[in-house]
């Protein structure tokens, strides 16, 4: 089974709660993770909380059309 995500939540700072498809959930922390031209931009906090589940796509996705 390829994992989906089926459900995003902001939490707080750079934390993400997120269902699967297989029903399991997770908080994840992506403080480290945001590196790069196209993350960069998400170290704002305003765009950051900003996530949405593109489900289309079964993702994670922020305005500035980065997807995760």
């Amino acid at each position: 089974m390829i994992l989906q995500v089926t459900s995003v939540k902001y939490l707080h700072d750079y934390q993400l709660w997120l269902r699967f498809n297989d029903d399991s959930e997770g908080i994840v922390d992506l403080v480290g993770e945001l590196w790069g031209t196209v993350f960069e931009p998400l170290k704002d906090l305003t765009l950051f909380s900003q996530v949405k589940l593109d489900k289309e796509l079964a993702t994670v996705s922020w305005p500035n059309g980065v997807m995760g």
